[in-house]
Order: C-alpha cells, then sequence, then structure tokens
C-alpha cells in the first residue's frame, strides 16, 4: 500500500468576484481535482484586507487571513487575484523566491513588471501561469506559448475586451449613442463604474503586449504599445462602416514585419464577412495567422467570475502536478531582438470619412493630396448632400507617419470642408 500523499496547499490572494469562484470551485471539485492532481488539494487560507467584511457563505469564515505574508510562507500554490500593482507585486516576488508556483490573473501587473516576474521564476525553478490573465476562460495563453512554439506567429487580431465589444455591438444593432450604451453597460455589470481601464483601450494594451511577448519570443511591455481608444466613435461611424460592409471593432493588433514589431490597439474597420466582425456583445475573440498552422480563430467569455475562474483552475491543476509529479512549466521564451516599432512605423490602411465641395475637380484635387504622401485609393465612395458631398476614402496599405501627413493637408486643404473621422482599417485582403 503506498503512502498518502501530502496535500498541495493552496493560498488565494483576493476574494471579489473571481477570487470567490475560485474557492468555490477548490472546494465543490476538491476531489476530481484530487485525481487530476495525484494529490488532495486543501485550502490554506485566503487573503483579505479585512476578515470583518460580509462574504459569499461559500467562502469560509475560517480561512480568511489579513496577514498575506505568512498565508504565501505556508503555501505550495498562491494563486493571485488581487489586481493593481503592489502589494500583488512583492507578494508574487515571495512566493516564487520560496519556490512556491504562482497563477495570476493580473494582465496590468504582467504587462508593466512581467520581466521582472519572468526572471524570478526562472531563477527559482517555480512556475509562472497566467491564462487567465488574457481573455478570460478563452484558452489562449497556453495554445500560443506551448501549441505553436514549433511555428512561427506573424499576426495577431483580438477582441479582448469584453465592456467595448458590448459597447460597439449596441451602437451598431440598436442604433444608440455612445454614453447611453456605456451607461446600460455600468448597470449590467459589464462596464465598471468609471470605465476608463476599458473604453480607452488600456485593458486591451496590457493583454497584447502580453499576447505579443509569447508570439514573437521577446519581451513587449505596456509602454511599448499604442493605445486608442472608443469615446470617439459616433453613430455616424457606425453607419458610415454599415455603408461600406464594414463593422467597428476594437482591436488588439500585434504583427512581426520586415523591421520589427508593431504592437497597437484601436478602433478598426473589420469587413463584416471576417470572423471577428461576427462577435457579439461582451464575447472575446482572437484571430491568430501563423506560418505553418495558418489562421486559427479562439473564441469565449472573456470575463465574468466563474469563467474567468476556469481558466485560473486550469492553471492551478497544471502547477500543482508539477509540484507532485516533479517537473516544470515552460520558461519564459525572450531570445528575438526584433525592433518594436512606434506607431509612425506601423504599415495599416485608412478610411477616411469628410465632407468636401460639390463641384469638379474636388476629387482630383483630395487625390493630389493622397498621392503627395505616396498613399494610393483604395475606394471612394461619395454621399450627396445640399452644397457638399460626403466622401469616404478607403487606402491602401501605407506606413502610419505618411496616413497621418495626408490626414492633416486634407484638414488644411481648401477643397476640403471637414474629416469628419479617420478609422483604421484591418482584415481585408
Amino acid at each position: 500500500m503506498s503512502a498518502p500523499t501530502e496535500p498541495v496547499k493552496i493560498a488565494v490572494l483576493g476574494c471579489g468576484t473571481v477570487g470567490t469562484q475560485v474557492i468555490r470551485l477548490l472546494l465543490d471539485q476538491s476531489q476530481d481535482l484530487a485525481a487530476r492532481i495525484g494529490a488532495p488539494v486543501e485550502l490554506a487560507g485566503v487573503y483579505v484586507r479585512d476578515t470583518s467584511t460580509p462574504r459569499d457563505a461559500v467562502v469560509p469564515a475560517s480561512a480568511l487571513t489579513s496577514d498575506a505574508e505568512a498565508l504565501v510562507d505556508a503555501a505550495d500554490v498562491v494563486v493571485e487575484l488581487m489586481g493593481g500593482q503592489e502589494p500583488a507585486k512583492s507578494l508574487i516576488l515571495r512566493a516564487l523566491a520560496r519556490g512556491a508556483a504562482v497563477v495570476t490573473a493580473n494582465k496590468a501587473l504582467l504587462a508593466t513588471h512581467g520581466a521582472e516576474l519572468y526572471e524570478a521564476a526562472d531563477a527559482a525553478g517555480a512556475d509562472l501561469y497566467y491564462e487567465a490573465a488574457v481573455a478570460g476562460a478563452i484558452p489562449l495563453v497556453r495554445p500560443v506559448r506551448e501549441s505553436l512554439a514549433g511555428d512561427r506567429v506573424t499576426r495577431i487580431l483580438g477582441i479582448v475586451n469584453g465592456t467595448t465589444n458590448y459597447v460597439l455591438d449596441e451602437m451598431t444593432s440598436k442604433g444608440l449613442d455612445y454614453d447611453a450604451v456605456v451607461a446600460e453597460a455600468q448597470r449590467l455589470g459589464y462596464a465598471e463604474a468609471d470605465p476608463t481601464a476599458d473604453v480607452g483601450g488600456h485593458d486591451a494594451a496590457a493583454k497584447a503586449a502580453i499576447l505579443a511577448s509569447l508570439a514573437f519570443h521577446q519581451r513587449v511591455a505596456l509602454d511599448d504599445v499604442y493605445c486608442e481608444g472608443i469615446e470617439a466613435i459616433t453613430q455616424d461611424d457606425i453607419q458610415a462602416a454599415r455603408e461600406t460592409d464594414r463593422v467597428i471593432k476594437l482591436l488588439a493588433v500585434a504583427e512581426q514585419v520586415e523591421d520589427g514589431v508593431s504592437v497597437r490597439v484601436h478602433p478598426t474597420l473589420v469587413p463584416v464577412e471576417h470572423p471577428l466582425a461576427n462577435v457579439r456583445g461582451a464575447f472575446n475573440a482572437v484571430f491568430v495567422e501563423a506560418e505553418a498552422a495558418g489562421e486559427l480563430m479562439f473564441y469565449g467569455q472573456g470575463a465574468g467570475g466563474a469563467p474567468t475562474a476556469s481558466a485560473v483552475l486550469g492553471d492551478v491543476v497544471s502547477v500543482a502536478r508539477h509540484k507532485v509529479g516533479g517537473g516544470k512549466g515552460p520558461l519564459e521564451s525572450n531570445y528575438a531582438l526584433h525592433e518594436v516599432l512606434p506607431m509612425d512605423a506601423a504599415r495599416t490602411r485608412y478610411a477616411v470619412r469628410m465632407s468636401v465641395p460639390d463641384r469638379p475637380g474636388v476629387l482630383a484635387a483630395v487625390a493630389t493630396i493622397f498621392a503627395s504622401h505616396e498613399v494610393g485609393i483604395e475606394s471612394v465612395r461619395q454621399m450627396a448632400g445640399k452644397g457638399h458631398a460626403g466622401l469616404i476614402l478607403s487606402t491602401h496599405r501605407a506606413r502610419e507617419s505618411a496616413l497621418r501627413a495626408t490626414v492633416e493637408d486634407l484638414r488644411l486643404s481648401e477643397h476640403v470642408k471637414d474629416v469628419w473621422s479617420v478609422l483604421r482599417i484591418e482584415g481585408e485582403l
């Protein structure tokens, strides 16, 4: 008869929506988890700032503690769900230094201090897993980091923020204005009281940095990611997109090009036939292009307590198996030395929506401005008005710097009354 196996002690830092669901799954599925891991699992404790605050009944009161350091020191696996930079960073480093495995959903911390955390994990021979940090329940980090390790990822297009996708989808499907939809998203719990991190693109930018680092085998920090939110999107933009058979999505774009790596987040026109165009509501989806595998699509719940807890528990099982059976997960892969390009060096396409006088020669004058910056016009759509014409000009792919200079000259031109909006185009051949 074999000797009983020591339990794997799991500490949970943070007891919010996700933390509560992780605790519920740990306790409700303890027997299944033990069978998958090869040893019993034990909730070592739950760190909270105030143990007297009322909690969900699923959280054992006896497990609560306000002494995070003591809890970390007693655990085999530390699950960090606090968010923010500190004390999360210090506690993760403390756990790794003593060889404990760490599972985190903290995308902002990883995007800002990932290099330090990865180095600490490698130095200690400890696991650092973070599937839940990008796209919630969608298995994405592991496929990019492990399944595609033998391939060359060239491009990632991702809807990685459910709040912005919900807002843009409601504006598109119901004809509602931005402010009204954001207010409804807050009422439904899709958006925070201060939605800036979501609608400003900052949440998506952190995830883009993580995905780019994994895909291109080099460190891409949050500061390397160009970020533009959806606050300026209007119903006129939505309607114009519809007239050109496109929809507007906030996309995280990471691509490897000849002269480096480009990583950016911005509102994007996506053709209706592209798979990302049909991602509705608060769902997430990530479209990956690789040399050998071709085109891959990952789709599902990108947020929420239970979906995110699913991703966390998947990581817990993986690192706990290593604790029981030996071994370690993949090390950070950061051998590449590609330049992370500034936004001006990115190559993209523009759709420029403008008002011009309705008289002969105007279109030729506008075309001359584009040609002066070596920007090709792919298509022109005209909408007649009283005394003026509305134009939507779609460009060929060009450097961002040239496209911006073109728009600046259009704004100054006597042949252009007003430049209403400028949106980038992705997903078209």
